[in-house]
């Protein structure tokens, strides 16, 4: 009988040493190396082994390789659509990771039972009775969903064969082993064998597996990073438990943008596509308050209006505080030096407080000029008129940069019924018959005398 081979990784990067030692020289984690078994003897395909050969592939000519667009499969989710490229792609691998509880495992079982197509949901957390209470919350009525409760992999593509599903959805691959590898679920080499054959599976057989991943305490998915490089597309679903909406982003994706984003609202019922992510970022209020501006982003090709609020108070404690959620910190200090240098305004003893309101997080640039207006505005104890919009960069010199695709953020303030956009004058805008006013301004000191 041949002889057992061990091996010794990382448990925290997943890098492979031949002897055990102290430290890892990759990642620098100190006692994370672990010994694993990573070969047993006569291992087979996933098929029987009465299959067919596959014949082996041969180089062609570039110019001879077909181009011709592959048909994606519609998941009938337009946000989930939109974060793929436009759909599943036939022999795909996809993986979707986020908190516990976050609702991952709702949102593919909810697209499955949309699904015209067979689907074999197989999960190795909860029983099939569990799933079928789930399953009747979000759509009762569906006959082309399969649930199968397994963890052993050999066992899963023997049901594979025999029901030959259209999609495959795996919950989750922490929970599989195979019998392979002598090691725990869960383990480095245990989830690298068990997503090789799922690999090997789709690219064979062109059907898309879709796979859920744990996440460890630091927000990365857990097991080795080469999990990540082996799959097609990683998916994050992000959001706190204690608010309804959820964002869907692309991590990585061979077949499409990581840009896009998908904003769902979780209900009793499911989660909701939200279509129009500005009606939860803007907040509905009978009265005009101060502190308040909006802000016309982007998220990949998709514009969204955010609303920015700002709260200036005289600092009490000495030290003036400084505090912002859902905007980077630094780019804060950033503009009130230059509120406070080219303005002349005295913020330096005074407690400044900024929120991104509907949980999100934005790190583009085009954001500035609002919270520097809601800023003013609250420093002055005077409300903004609640269809002024803005859309532009405040350089360090006090000076409005230009932003990418204005035009785009314009036409959405527009849609939306805003009476005014303020802009960069130095950006060139093509739009003409527009009902928004747009209002072209060049250094802060224009948007001080404007607004206040």
């Amino acid at each position: 009988m041949a002889k057992v081979k061990t091996t010794f990784f990382c448990q925290s990067c997943g890098n492979q040493f031949a002897k055990w030692q102290g430290q890892c020289t990759a990642c620098k984690a100190w006692n994370t190396i672990v010994e694993e078994v990573i070969q047993k003897p006569e291992k087979s395909d996933w098929k029987s082994p009465t299959s067919t050969v596959k014949r082996a592939s041969v180089p062609l000519r570039i110019n001879e390789i077909d181009t011709s667009k592959e048909a994606r499969l519609d998941t009938f989710d337009a946000e989930f659509n939109r974060v793929l490229g436009g759909g599943i792609v036939p022999g795909s691998l996809t993986l979707l990771g986020g908190e516990p509880g976050i609702g991952k495992s709702t949102l593919l079982l909810q697209i499955s039972l949309k699904l015209p197509y067979k689907t074999l949901y197989v999960s190795g957390e909860e029983s099939q009775k569990q799933i079928k209470m789930r399953a009747e919350r979000i759509n009762p009525n569906n006959n082309n969903c399969y649930i199968l409760t397994e963890t052993k992999t050999q066992n899963i593509f023997k049901q594979i064969e025999a029901l030959e599903p259209d999609i495959v959805i795996i919950d989750s691959i922490q929970t599989l082993h195979s019998d392979y590898i002598e090691s725990s679920s869960g383990s480095i080499s245990q989830i690298k064998e068990c997503t090789t054959e799922l690999i090997k599976f789709a690219k064979e057989t062109a059907t898309p597996v879709l796979l859920i991943g744990h996440i460890t305490k630091d927000g990365h998915i857990a097991g080795p990073k080469i999990l990540e490089h082996m799959v097609d597309t990683v998916l994050q679903f992000e959001g706190d438990r204690n608010h309804v909406f959820r964002i869907l982003r692309a991590n990585k994706n061979r077949f499409g943008s990581t840009n896009e984003l998908g904003i769902y609202e979780m209900q009793g019922s499911g989660l909701r596509e939200v279509s129009n992510p500005s009606e939860i970022l803007i907040s509905k209020k009978d009265e005009e308050l101060s502190g308040n501006a909006i802000a016309a982003t982007l998220e990949g090709m998709r514009p969204l209006m955010i609303e920015v609020q700002a709260l200036v108070s005289t600092a009490v404690y000495g030290t003036p505080q400084r505090s912002a959620t859902g905007f980077n910190a630094k780019r804060l200090n950033m503009l009130l030096a230059v509120l406070e240098k080219r303005a002349g305004f005295r913020l330096g003893a005074k407690d400044v407080f900024l929120n991104i309101t509907g949980g999100i997080t934005v790190d583009d640039p085009a954001i500035d000029l609002a919270v520097v207006a809601s800023i003013l505005s609250s420093n002055e104890d005077e409300a903004l008129q609640k269809d002024f919009c803005f859309a532009a960069e405040v350089g360090l010199s006090g000076e409005i940069r230009p932003v990418q695709r204005v035009e785009q953020r314009i036409l959405e303030a527009e849609k939306l019924g805003f009476s005014t956009i303020f802009v960069s004058k130095y950006n060139k805008i093509s739009l003409k018959n527009t009902q928004i006013k747009i209002q072209l301004i060049s250094k802060i000191e224009d948007v001080v005398d404007i607004l206040l």
